[in-house]
Parts: C-alpha cells; structure tokens; sequence
C-alpha cells in the first residue's frame, strides 16, 4: 500500500468518525485531488465506504464553492475519470468510471438546488452522460473482485439528474429515453442486481414530474416492446427479458389506470413469453 493510499485511509476514517468534520484550517477542496484519484479504487472499503461518502457528504453538505464544483465536474468528465477506459469489458476501469459518474449525480443535483452552470457548461455534462451510456460495455453488477461497478444503476441515477435539471429540454429528456434503450437491449447482459429498478427511476421521474408528455412516454414503452417481434437470439432475449423487468418495475410504481399504465401492461403482455394464450 502506498503511502499516499494510506494517510488517505487514515484521513477519510478520521473524517468519517469527526461525521465529515474538518479539523481547523482544513478544507475539502485539499482532499478532493486525492479524493479522485482513488475515486475508483478496487477495494469496495475505500471506495464504497470511504470515498464516495466523503463526496457525498461535501457536495451534498454544500462544503464546496461553486468554483470548485465546476472544477471537479470538469476532472470527473475527463478521459481518466468518466471515460477511463472505455468500451473496455472485464477489467477494473470500470469501477473509475461507475463511481465518478455517481458523483456527477450528486453534483447535478446540487446544481438543481442553486444553479451554478453556465448553458455551456450543461451541455457539455448532457453530452458526456449521453456519449457514457452508448459507449460503456461492461455491465456487471456486483464483482467477485472489487464490488459493485454497478453501470447501468449508477448511470440511471445521474440521468435522473440529469432530466430534472432546469435545462433539460423535450430533446434531451427524449435522448435519455434512447440511450436507456440501448442499455436495456444491450446484446449480452440481463440485469441480475435490480439494475431495472434504478432505469425505472428515471421513467418514473419523467412521468411523476411531467417532464415529457405522457403520451410520449407510453409510444417509447411500445417501442421496446417491440423486440419480442425479432428472430431469437440470445440478444432479443437479452431485450426481452429486461424490457420485461423494467415494465413489472414501473407497474408497481403506477396507478393502475392511464395512459402510461396501459402502456405498461401491454408492453408486458407483448414481451412475456409464458402468458397463457
């Protein structure tokens, strides 16, 4: 263990037992170079349990100026955060990647508070989380060697964000609702560690919040359905059977009548294989 990695322990250990308490002369802005660089660390015990609390208890406690949020917006979006290795499957990147975009979420969440990003600046966040979702290709939930990576859960809770921001327009919420498609027909993984319910967090929270139309949101729920009409393969299962996770997500979320409900439930009766005809 390096000595860096080590004092860091200490430190966030210390900080943790003070509850996120800095001692005279401290400031959080001192811990945040180190706080990224081992933003995603293999060991679940830092990362997990000391880093990403640490984040947490910063941004969401208001502990950094609006200055130093943009800066560590910037560092997390960057090729060795966000994009660290991407495209890449079966290797630790991947956790780099998974907890800097869970702390983008907490930053675009503060930002929904007291708004602090230029026009400019948001597009350049939409982008990177819309360009993360059609690149990311390792989809593993919880890992026998490092714990969770977790991408598509975290990944739906910054899009959650995302769509609540004030500058979230129809095009971009619609852009969400793609590139969550992909995720779900993705080719080789059926979510395993209820992935499905942090996706429907961010259909939810379209509809709860009427941030689209609801007649939009039960055409893109038809859509998906519509892989059941594809040749087997083990990809059209893959989309089947995630679609159909998601849709029983969101049955138990919804009012049992409107739009978006009948929606639901014939997009279930389409994709389920084993309904009684």
């Amino acid at each position: 263990m390096t000595d860096t990695r080590t004092r860091l322990l200490a430190d966030l250990r210390r900080i943790e037992d003070d509850e996120y308490q800095l001692r005279p002369g401290e400031q959080p802005a001192d811990f945040l170079p180190t706080l990224l660089a081992h933003i995603g660390d293999p060991a679940p015990q830092l990362r997990d349990e000391l880093v990403y609390p640490t984040f947490h208890a910063f941004v969401e406690g208001d502990r950094l100026t609006e200055d130093e949020l943009r800066r560590l917006l910037d560092t997390l979006l960057d090729d060795r955060h966000l994009f660290h290795g991407i495209g890449g499957a079966g290797d630790p990147t991947v956790f780099t990647r998974t907890f800097s975009m869970l702390v983008v979420a907490l930053v675009l969440r503060r930002h929904q508070r007291r708004p602090f990003l230029t026009a400019d600046g948001f597009t350049r966040v939409r982008d990177a989380l819309l360009r993360y979702h059609r690149e990311e290709r390792d989809l593993r939930g919880l890992v026998a060697e490092g714990g969770w990576a977790h991408a598509a859960a975290h990944g739906a809770d910054a899009l959650t964000e995302l769509v609540r921001c004030p500058e979230a327009d129809p095009a971009t919420r619609h852009a969400v609702l793609d590139v969550l498609r992909g995720v779900l027909h993705n080719g080789t993984t059926i979510f395993a560690e209820e992935d499905d319910e942090r996706i429907a967090t961010v259909v939810d929270t379209l509809v709860e919040e009427s941030l689209l139309p609801v007649r939009d949101i039960a055409e893109w729920l038809g859509g998906l359905a519509a892989c059941a009409d594809q040749p087997r393969s083990r990809a059209q299962v893959v989309a089947r059977t995630n679609t159909k996770n998601l849709l029983r997500s969101l049955h138990f979320r919804r009012p049992r009548t409107g739009l978006v409900a009948d929606a639901v439930l014939a997009a279930e009766t389409r994709v389920n294989r084993f309904r009684a005809v």
